[in-house]
């Protein structure tokens, strides 16, 4: 078994890693990072870095990785040091809300694009996005977060799309949208201080439940948009 985990430096992503490795020890797992690998070895993994807005540099890991059975994109941008997500129409910034695109929406389309030679095979395989609640249209009853939601709902859009275009090209393919929760990591630590309780759990929870879905899930489930607690999330 071969397995790829973009963003595998992140939080969830490293969190994934691990219970990967845990759960399919003999697997080969390669991890990409952007810029800094982290210090976690294993025998069983490869770090490899990668920018995942750079169409070329996806094209040529699809290339030298080859066949692989689980793809999974943990990539995911909310705010940075200037910027944090709209409360209001009046807080809207055109360079923010190009980053939201750029990160959220883009790199899963351009992994399908050229990982989708990889993913095609006689047994099943998966390709997994990490999207987020809030992108949900029938789920939005508080507004705000303009940028963030239209780049998770742009995302939805786009895997379901290539969702129903591989049931005829890759039909042991199994396409998944994954909703983490509200998972403890820096993407969500600026949000955490009005929670309520419960509500905030570790990134190793939401690595399980990732897995749980993989072990339960296959081709017929393709196109869905599940929950962390496994239930089936409205567009």
């Amino acid at each position: 078994m071969k397995i790829l985990i973009v963003g595998g430096s992140g939080g969830i992503g490293f969190a994934i890693l691990r219970c990967f490795l845990h759960s399919y020890p003999d697997a080969q797992i390669i991890a990409t990072y952007s810029t800094h690998p982290l210090s976690f070895e294993h025998d069983n993994l490869k770090w490899l870095e990668l920018d995942i807005t750079d169409e070329p540099a996806i094209e040529r890991l699809s290339n030298e990785i080859g066949a692989i059975d689980i793809l999974v994109n943990a990539v995911g941008f909310l705010h940075s040091s200037d910027n944090k997500p709209e409360k209001t129409i009046k807080g809207f910034d055109s360079a923010f809300f190009h980053q939201n695109i750029l990160s959220n929406t883009l790199p899963s389309i351009l992994l399908a694009k050229h990982f989708m030679h990889s993913l095609r095979s006689g047994n099943k395989t998966f390709f997994i996005v990490l999207s987020a609640k809030v992108g949900s249209i029938s789920d939005n009853r508080a507004g705000g977060w303009l940028s963030y939601r239209v780049s998770k709902s742009a995302l939805n859009m786009a895997i379901k799309t290539i969702s129903i275009e591989w049931q005829r090209r890759l039909p042991n393919c199994c396409v998944l949208l994954f909703h983490p929760g509200t998972t403890d990591t820096a993407l969500s630590k600026p949000f955490q201080k009005n929670l309520p309780e419960g509500q905030l759990h570790s990134p190793d929870v939401t690595a399980k439940a990732l897995l749980e879905l993989i072990e339960r899930s296959g081709p017929d489930d393709s196109g869905k948009f599940v929950s962390f607690d496994g239930t089936e999330i409205g567009w």
